[in-house]
């Protein structure tokens, strides 16, 4: 899901490059932190919320409650869930909005004197699921379909599953996965459902409507150890040790009438609102398949394991399994929790798990909490109105490897880029974000962005500086430590520097503007950024792939070093951090680059050599091109990643790996996936 919701969002913000727009004016405001409990028990034993979750430009605290059992749970989902259903079910509160998942790495994920790299992650210590992995004597891959185990020194395939069948369906293999390892287990993460099980046969799908997770065991020939399937859609995971989270978003199981012939909408509404209003616990408990051996059962969260917040649509429900890689019985134990909640963005620190949504974007609208027992269960006939944009945030500790233990939750205005606009630092989250640009109703060049500082045991805000790339938006975050940069476009990109040492008066201390923009940063040494984009006319028309060094020693005065330019190219780079490598001890840093002319031909990995004060370009790595074959997906894709292995660089792409001279670029292995 998150690869085809990036990908999107990248084509539209390409096209959008020529609208005008130039960065203005800001404010600084300091806040005295709300009070932490915004919520009150009337004495019907009902919360309702006393500061509109909404409708104001502060921040709000929303107190998560869980349910007395599964009578109130059910009523108040009903009533909640009847306010936002429409004549044709839920499927308007379901809409996805495309937006670039362009991305900055806070730190540096990788110590120095490791021997070999590891995935470009958010945060250290913190692991996020990637189509390769590396412990330094093995790489593991997983694509078509097929997980691979790589001997690093003898550079020999030494293990192949297929996990992924063909069948008369049409070819399943171009489906996206990702790879979680734990020493000699690997989880292998399905987003999308309709997966067909190697060896099942073509009546008997499974995941027909979510994703799978199969664990698999890398001790000697892989073999599936077991797999579990959730009724839902894949949101993100983590992974610190052996425990990995995964979250989860689904939406009610409601069977809808069918619409009856020459039905008016207001006919079709109420049908809906009737068949919502009397739909079981079970259409809103997440359920979901584990698999074991021959064995196999269905588990559903209890009502217990699931809370609410003071408001809430009933459109969807957030839940968190967890699964411990090195436990015997990974699935199911513990049990997974769940929160009446939207969630699009997953933010992981080594303690901490935050969830954020932005209702604006899911299009729906939240009510408050049940009515009290007894009361009337009628759906509320007030035309809700449309709420502003905010994005709310649910933060989880995690940092026992058990179930996740709910914290608090609040809102800021405005809406995330990406998981990459968070950071939580020195017990304060910082959430960056943009208002009034690219969404419904909004005027061209509204938008400006801010960073607001939360506290992150409340998430109430501790301060903020707005006003930023005014007519502008976000295009790529860093956070370092007590700074932050900021980089914002529609014409120029400006870079703003940001002090955040002081929680209650964060402010912008330098800015730097140049053509074209920063779609990612990733720090290289001490006061350099990398900065990975599109270069772009003084209109705006993106140009291609640039890379730019900036010096941000003196947060006063940021400055533009270097910056290499490669012509109509683009870079998967740009939106997914995973694809790039920056390896410190030598200064090589390596994209894939595709020739936007050659169409899905022409890709490589291009080669730089980072110093302090330049960008030079080492050669690039390319590989053979796999024959064409009919079928949804193209059979090659071009490389994809690239990591470190001692003196090696190893790449990869659909058709296999390559293994070249770091220094050099000179080849070493091709190994070839047939």
């Amino acid at each position: 899901m998150r690869t085809s919701i990036r990908t999107a969002g990248v084509l539209a913000a390409l096209l959008a490059l020529g609208a005008t727009g130039c960065a203005g004016g800001r404010t600084t405001q300091d806040f005295p932190p709300p009070p932490t409990d915004l919520t009150s028990t009337d004495p019907a034993g009902t919360d309702s919320v006393n500061t509109d979750l909404v409708g104001t430009d502060s921040v709000n605290n929303v107190r998560l409650v869980a349910y007395a059992g599964c009578d109130e749970m059910t009523e108040g989902l009903r009533r909640a869930a009847a306010r936002n259903v429409t004549p044709w079910g839920f499927g308007d509160a379901m809409f996805y909005a495309a937006r670039s998942d362009v991305a900055a790495t806070a730190k540096q994920a990788m110590p120095e004197q490791q021997s070999h790299s590891t995935t470009n992650t958010h945060e250290a210590g913190v692991d996020e699921p990637d189509l390769v992995k590396t412990d330094g004597d093995r790489v593991i891959t997983v694509t078509g379909g097929v997980l691979r185990v790589v001997d690093a020194k003898t550079r020999k395939l030494t293990g192949t599953l297929r996990l992924v069948a063909q069948d008369q369906a049409g070819d399943q293999s171009w489906v996206q996965a990702g790879l979680l390892v734990h020493g000699d287990r690997a989880l292998v993460l399905f987003e999308g459902g309709g997966i067909i099980p190697f060896g099942a046969t073509a009546t008997a799908r499974v995941a027909a409507g979510g994703p799978r997770y199969v664990l698999v065991d890398l001790s000697g020939e892989p073999r599936v150890l077991g797999a579990m399937t959730v009724h839902g859609q894949h949101v993100d995971a983590r992974q610190a040790g052996s425990t990995v989270r995964l979250v989860v978003r689904s939406q009610p199981e409601i069977a809808f009438p069918a619409p009856k012939e020459n039905a008016s909408e207001r006919e079709l509404l109420e049908d809906n609102r009737e068949a919502v209003l009397s739909a079981p616990a079970d259409a809103w408990l997440p359920s979901y398949d584990v698999e074991s051996g021959d064995a196999s059962r269905t588990e559903r969260v209890g009502c217990d394991r699931v809370s609410h917040p003071g408001r809430f649509t009933g459109t969807s429900m957030l839940t968190v399994h967890t699964i411990d890689l090195a436990a015997a019985t990974p699935f199911g134990s513990p049990a997974p929790i769940a929160v009446a909640a939207d969630g699009d963005t997953v933010y992981g620190t080594a303690g901490s798990l935050y969830v954020t949504s932005n209702p604006r974007w899911w299009g729906a609208h939240p009510i408050d909490v049940a009515p009290a027992p007894g009361s009337s269960s009628a759906a509320p006939t007030a035309t809700p109105g449309v709420p502003p944009e905010r994005t709310e945030v649910h933060r989880f500790d995690v940092s026992t490897p058990g179930a996740p233990r709910y914290v608090t939750s609040g809102s800021v205005p405005g809406r995330l880029l990406n998981q990459y606009s968070l950071s939580e630092y020195d017990g304060h989250l910082r959430v960056a974000t943009t208002s009034g640009d690219e969404v419904l109703g909004a005027s061209p060049g509204a938008g400006e962005s801010g960073v607001y500082v939360l506290d992150a045991g409340t998430l109430a805000r501790t301060g903020s500086v707005t006003g930023l790339g005014k007519g502008e938006r976000i295009y790529a975050v860093r956070f370092a430590d007590g700074l932050g940069y900021v980089v914002t476009f529609r014409q120029t990109d400006p870079l703003y520097a940001l002090d955040l040492r002081d929680p209650a008066a964060p402010k912008v201390t330098g800015e730097l503007k140049i053509t074209g923009f920063s779609a990612y940063l990733h720090p290289a040494g001490e006061g350099r950024l990398v900065g990975i984009g599109q270069e772009a006319s003084e209109v705006g028309r993106v140009l291609g792939t640039q890379i730019s060094l900036f010096d941000v020693s003196d947060p006063a005065a940021p400055a533009v070093l270097s910056r290499f330019h490669r012509k109509g190219s683009g870079s998967e780079a740009e939106w997914d951090p995973h694809a790039f490598l920056y390896w410190p001890a030598t200064g090589l840093a390596v994209l894939p680059l595709r020739n936007r002319a050659g169409g899905m031909a022409g890709s490589a990995a291009l080669t730089l050599r980072v110093g302090d004060r330049e960008i030079t370009e080492l050669g690039v790595v390319t590989h053979p091109r796999s024959p064409a074959r009919s079928g949804f997906a193209p059979a090659d894709q071009g490389i994809r990643r690239s990591l470190v292995i001692g003196a090696d660089l190893w790449t990869v792409s659909g058709s296999g790996l390559k293994v070249s001279d770091a220094a050099t670029l000179a080849d070493r292995a091709w190994i070839p996936f047939t």
